[in-house]
Parts: C-alpha cells; sequence; structure tokens
C-alpha cells in the first residue's frame, strides 16, 4: 500500500495554528516523483479570466476584494493558477467574477465592475484596457 508524506515548513504550521475559525487556509500539494528536478505541467489559464491572466495583467494568487458600504458587505477572493475564483468562506472555486460576487452578496451582480484588485482597478477596467491594447 503506497504511503503519503505531507511535510510542511515550521512557518505553515505556524500559521495554521493561528488561524481563527473565520479564516480560509489555500494549501496546494504538488505530487512529484521524488525526483527534485520533477517539474509539473504548467497550468494554463481558462475561462473568462484567461485573456487577462494570458496578458498578464492578472496574475495567480492575486487577492481581489470589494466593499459594499450600503449593504455592510466584503468580500475576498483569489485568484487560481487556472483562471477561477477561490472566496473566502467556500470550499469550491468560482468559475467567473459573477459567480463568485453572487456567492458573496446572495444576489445576481456583475462581478466585473465590484472585484477590485490590490492597485484598486475593476476587473472590468483591466478588460478595457486589454481590449484597447
Amino acid at each position: 500500500m503506497a504511503t503519503l508524506s505531507i511535510h510542511f515548513d515550521p512557518a505553515v504550521i505556524a500559521r495554521l495554528t493561528s488561524t481563527s475559525g473565520d479564516d480560509t487556509i489555500h494549501v496546494t500539494l504538488s505530487l512529484g516523483g521524488g525526483s527534485p528536478t520533477a517539474q509539473a505541467a504548467p497550468v494554463i489559464p481558462h475561462g473568462p479570466l484567461a485573456a487577462l491572466m494570458q496578458a498578464g495583467l492578472l496574475a495567480p494568487d492575486t487577492v481581489l476584494t470589494f466593499h459594499q458600504r450600503r449593504a455592510n458587505r466584503s468580500g475576498r477572493a483569489v485568484v487560481t493558477a487556472d483562471g477561477q475564483l477561490v472566496v473566502d468562506g467556500h470550499p469550491t472555486a468560482f468559475p467567473s467574477p459573477s459567480k463568485a460576487a453572487e456567492a458573496v452578496t446572495g444576489n445576481i451582480i456583475n462581478g466585473w465592475t465590484l472585484w477590485h484588485t490590490p492597485d484598486g482597478s475593476t476587473l472590468d477596467e483591466l478588460r478595457r484596457k486589454l481590449n484597447a491594447e
């Protein structure tokens, strides 16, 4: 029977044990053949965010946020390497910005204009920039 051993850096264990029940921790496992030179196949983004990622306007692990003052609601999502969004508090990734926004707000909403990158740009602004080039 095969055995899987997972070794975490002590800093990772410290981070995991210091989180509250409201924190979402994302762990990525890469299974290799044991060879230190083994390379994982590159992940090709697909879906609505793929063009932004391929143009270098949006990178994997980018944290997207929004805040709706009137509704007193905010959200946080992380862009995955394959172009999906992992929303805090949800176990599965969402294929589009609007589906991710809907998961947080409970309403059908335009995620392209709702989600902001760390520099304050919306995904729609990035998309317009791409189309202008």
